[in-house]
């Protein structure tokens, strides 16, 4: 069992857990940093200690890598809520996708789940975590 690690999220903020080696899963990390101007947005990928914490803490089961975990107020969100969530967090541009919560759930996460399950046949897989850019490293919780 890994040894249990302090995790300190600031107030207001929100934490998102991905899958470290997914180049898809990556692309949508680099696509929050560079839109996120109010820095809400945390991050730690699945494959870290600090993931399987929060994971734990929430009572999500920690071995399924084919979802983006969004931590918000103590709330858990999965699957396609995670993208649009994020939509309303990104700005005007972005915040009308969040109209797409009005699709019956299990539409959207057929196809969220899809996509998850071809993700490294379709866009690869790394085989270590990206390193973020150094302007970037306070926002993820499992770099040191």
């Amino acid at each position: 069992m890994p040894n249990k690690i302090p995790i300190l999220i600031p107030r207001g903020k929100k934490v998102l857990l991905y899958d470290g080696v997914c180049n898809l899963c990556d692309g949508f990390v680099q696509f929050v940093l560079k839109r996120d101007k109010k820095a809400l947005y945390y991050f730690a990928s699945l494959q870290s200690d600090i993931a399987q914490q929060l994971l734990k803490k929430h009572g999500i089961k920690n071995d399924d890598l084919s979802t983006v975990v969004l931590i918000e107020d103590d709330q858990v969100f999965t699957h396609s809520d995670v993208g649009l969530r994020v939509a309303k967090d990104l700005g005007a541009f972005y915040r009308p996708l969040y109209g797409l919560r009005y699709l019956p759930k299990p539409f959207r996460d057929k196809i969220y789940d899809w996509v998850a399950a071809n993700r490294y046949r379709f866009f690869g897989k790394k085989e270590v975590c990206m390193l973020p850019e150094p302007e970037w490293h306070s926002r993820f919780l499992d770099v040191i």
